[in-house]
């Protein structure tokens, strides 16, 4: 019986050998072009870049500002590279917005659109863009002070082209606290005040405005919740609607002590009163359990949609990454909502519709009934692979992605252990860090449900969504040649219908 079933296996990859999903429209040639070069997801020209900044909607276009080093592709003095997009797919890369000045360098923050010009910096008939971010001065720092981390704004009344610093910065000084920074600004209509999200060492401090200029303390939060194995940046506070119930939703980056080494973002669901925020959530919650997903943030002035983008690697390694000219790209942008999974509530996190219309005009397809393995000859970078009929909950599933090379990167489902695993040690280019050698988890109960996963594979990264958005995990790979191959496995029979289909470049 055993070696019956391994010849038909045999037979069974043999015969999909043929398989080929090559599409048969051509790609146009990219302007980006260089190794590891992502070609749908947004990367800078050149030089190096980190989080994503003052993301905000205005008249059409998406804005994204992002911690930019021009002059090199390791970290160094932060400016504010800008981009917009009318899609959140294809970007128009802008000047620099923001430059380091006598009071520092351009940490990151957000940015807002002053609708009724509170801050008076603009008009009633052209009301402002104000961005609010950290400054940070690397002589104070050199002195020994705690308070080299402070508050200023700038602003912008030509729909973002042009910034103007505001003249009384900062607008929030330090009160002596190391890590200071960050902060995340959103208009809280029942109070009628701005509020600030600002990371302070291991919390997350509150504070109040009328105007953007003048600020007061409002609240902490952050003793005995969540993890606090490294300093809290880059937090997002926002509401969201689930069964016709308003929620808060605040989140928290955390480097190090992600669930799987070195960055990661958590998040709580609980409420805010206009100065408070409370929760009664007990356990830690990430937003993605992959290594490579880390100080994301959503879009403000967005109706009837959070959308999120996170910066695409883990401060375990970002300097050193083997890509060339540029360094850093971000995720794919993703809308947020809340859902239930096993009753309680979670932050489910799902690829932007827009993506759907830069896949080729032709999509592949195969109906797999009753089988135990599949082979695709030859992979591209979206594949939707829908399981028809409920999974045993002792059930595991296998889907590797691999290259002639032998180079592969396992994801594996096991419903016994109700874990998620993504394997990337078999990736040969991680000399440059040991760390990048990673088996990342996350905890899962699929039990007596249907199971779909979407993957979502550019140059070098590597997007996994799970059960429309319910678990996601992500995580960059650097091959010699592509991962163009995908075999699926299981220890039981399954019955799936699976998707493929290239994206074009949207350089």
């Amino acid at each position: 019986m055993y070696s019956q079933k391994i010849s038909t296996l045999i037979i069974f990859f043999a015969i999909l050998s043929c398989v080929d999903v090559k599409q048969s429209e051509e790609k146009k040639p990219s302007k980006f072009q260089e190794k590891y070069r992502p070609q749908y997801h947004f990367t800078p020209p050149s030089g190096w870049m980190n989080d994503p900044n003052g993301m905000v909607y205005y008249e059409g276009e998406y804005h994204l500002f992002y911690q930019h080093n021009p002059d090199s592709t390791v970290w160094g003095p932060m400016h504010w590279g800008h981009a917009v997009s009318s899609d959140l797919v294809h970007w128009e890369h802008l000047p620099i917005a923001l430059k380091p000045d006598s009071l520092g360098t351009i940490f990151s923050g957000s940015a807002v659109l002053d609708q009724k010009n509170t801050s008076g910096l603009g008009s009633e008939k052209n009301p402002p863009l104000v961005a609010i971010y950290t400054y940070h001065n690397a002589k104070m720092e050199k002195t020994g002070s705690n308070k080299f981390q402070t508050q200023g704004i700038a602003f912008s009344t030509d729909k973002g082209r042009n910034w103007q610093k505001y003249k009384g910065n900062p607008v929030l000084e330090n009160p002596g606290i190391k890590d200071f920074r960050d902060p995340k600004v959103s208009w809280h209509e029942p109070s009628k005040k701005w509020i600030m999200a600002l990371a302070v060492k291991d919390k997350i401090s509150f504070y109040s405005s009328p105007n953007l200029l003048d600020w007061t303390f409002e609240s902490d939060f952050g003793k005995n919740k969540g993890a606090h194995g490294g300093v809290w940046e880059c937090p997002d506070l926002f509401p969201l609607k689930i069964n016709g119930q308003e929620m808060w939703v605040l989140l928290v980056s955390i480097n190090p002590g992600g669930p799987n080494g070195g960055s990661a973002t958590q998040y709580f669901i609980g409420d805010f009163d206009g100065k408070t925020f409370t929760t009664q959530q007990e356990e830690t919650l990430w937003l993605d359990y992959g290594t490579d997903n880390y100080a994301g943030v959503t879009w403000s002035n967005v109706e009837d949609n959070r959308v999120f983008m996170g910066w695409m690697s883990n401060w375990d390694y970002a300097n050193i990454v083997p890509t060339e000219n540029w360094r850093s790209a971000m995720t794919i942008a993703r809308k947020l909502s809340l859902g239930e999974i096993d009753g309680k509530k979670r932050l489910i996190s799902k690829p932007l519709q827009n993506y759907q219309n830069q896949l080729a005009a032709k999509t592949l397809n195969w109906e797999i009934e009753g089988q135990n393995a599949f082979l695709i000859r030859q992979v591209n970078e979206w594949t939707e692979i829908d399981f028809k009929k409920d999974i045993d909950e002792n059930q595991s599933i296998e889907i590797e992605l691999f290259n002639e090379n032998e180079e592969s990167l396992k994801l594996e489902l096991d419903l016994a252990k109700e874990e998620i695993v993504l394997d990337r040690s078999l990736i040969e280019n991680h000399s440059f860090s040991e760390k990048f050698k990673s088996v990342q988890s996350a905890p899962a109960n699929f039990k007596k449900q249907n199971l779909k996963i979407v993957i979502y594979k550019d140059a070098s990264s590597i997007e996994i969504f799970i059960n429309d958005g319910e678990w996601v995990m992500t995580a960059l790979y650097f091959t010699e040649k592509d991962l163009n191959k995908m075999k699926i496995t299981s220890n039981k029979s399954f019955t799936a219908e699976i998707k493929n289909s290239n994206f074009k470049s949207i350089w």
